[in-house]
């Protein structure tokens, strides 16, 4: 057993154990509608057991990225459509991320209003904007009756990406994004049911997941998680309990699976009591384990043959290498990726890398 091996996810067969992991590609048109150069670009790495999507805000309030594509309108939805027919078509698998910053915006991309959070609390470093490079502004806490319209979103977010053709999704809960933001004590300071305890830190991101569950059933949902991120001024004073609770939570749901990321090798960064937790998940959650990291073919056969995940996914090595399983199968040169065309252009470092032969 390795990641060219066959796995079943729920109802889904996939043709192997190597998932495209969502990266932000800033090449959304205008109303954050997808470009039509992403149904060639995700079409081209269709060969991924499962490809899962850059992620896709829930609502205009839910942007922090230039050019990123949205899944809250109805031109967004027939833009989705298009990447979901092109993929089918080429025989792959396709998931949409739900997406919502948070306090990782600026007025800039919100009408002049402020970015949403948990509390009130200032974050370190600079963001992109339309108007260009800022600081982030302290954003403004969310109103314990705004709550229900934000996990209205992601219901709406998940009923969107059924009508656009898609086979699931993943909630994106990692990262330093709204939902990240609720779990973790660093970011979240509330004295009402969604903040304090274990329990009520969890509480958002249990109702978004029930939620979206609610649309797909519990097989065709994902969640990831970063344990181990401190960018955006994120920490959590006990990671091993928040996220042994989550799982455990996320078990009684009966979620798909849980995407973690966590750098192969346990390189952590400098995130306070850090620790490998990867098989502590393993061992509580009962569903399905991708795991993310800087893995590459030795490194993702390893942690499959020793039971460490159930899939890997690969984020610039498919974007460098849209035929990757071919080139992991005969064990061939891999492109190098251009970082310089991470973020921007059409074609360039989108849909020009080349496949063997």
């Amino acid at each position: 057993m390795n990641i060219l091996s066959k796995y079943k996810l729920g109802d889904l067969e996939l043709s192997n154990r190597m998932v495209m992991a969502p990266m932000t590609r800033c090449r959304a048109l205008p109303g954050n509608v997808p470009n039509p150069l992403s149904a060639t670009y995700y079409a081209q790495r269709a060969s991924a057991g499962l490809i899962i999507t850059e992620g896709s805000q829930v609502s205009e309030h839910g942007v922090g990225y230039v050019n990123t594509p949205g899944i809250h309108s109805p031109l967004q939805v027939a833009g989705w459509k298009k990447v979901t027919e092109a993929v089918h078509k080429a025989g792959g698998k396709i998931f949409l991320q739900l997406w919502h910053v948070g306090r990782v915006s600026h007025p800039d991309f919100l009408g002049g209003e402020l970015p949403v959070a948990p509390s009130a609390l200032p974050v370190d470093g600079e963001i992109h904007t339309p108007k260009g490079k800022k600081k982030f502004v302290v954003p403004r806490a969310l109103e314990l009756d705004e709550i229900p319209g934000i996990i209205e979103q992601f219901r709406k977010g998940a009923e969107n990406a059924k009508d656009a053709g898609f086979d699931g999704v993943e909630i994106h809960g990692a990262n330093g994004y709204l939902l990240d933001q609720f779990l973790r004590d660093g970011s979240n300071r509330r004295t009402d049911k969604y903040g304090g305890c274990l329990e009520n830190r969890l509480r958002l991101p249990l109702e978004v997941t029930e939620a979206v569950v609610g649309v797909w059933g519990d097989d065709r949902v994902g969640y990831r998680i970063s344990p181990h991120f401190s960018n955006y001024s994120m920490s959590d004073s006990n990671p091993r309990e928040i996220y042994s609770y989550l799982a455990e939570e996320m078990n009684n749901i009966g979620l798909g699976y849980i995407h973690m990321v966590e750098p192969v090798g346990g390189r952590m960064g400098a995130t306070p009591h850090a620790s490998k937790l990867a098989p502590i998940i393993l061992d509580i959650f009962e569903g399905t384990l991708i795991l993310n990291g800087g893995y590459d073919l030795r490194s993702g056969n390893e942690a499959i043959e020793k039971a460490e995940a159930d899939l890997i996914s690969f984020g610039v090595l498919f974007l460098a290498n849209p035929d990757l399983p071919e080139r992991f199968r005969k064990n061939a040169p891999l492109n190098q990726a251009d970082v310089a065309t991470f973020y921007m252009g059409e074609e360039k470092g989108y849909t020009d890398y080349p496949k063997l032969g």
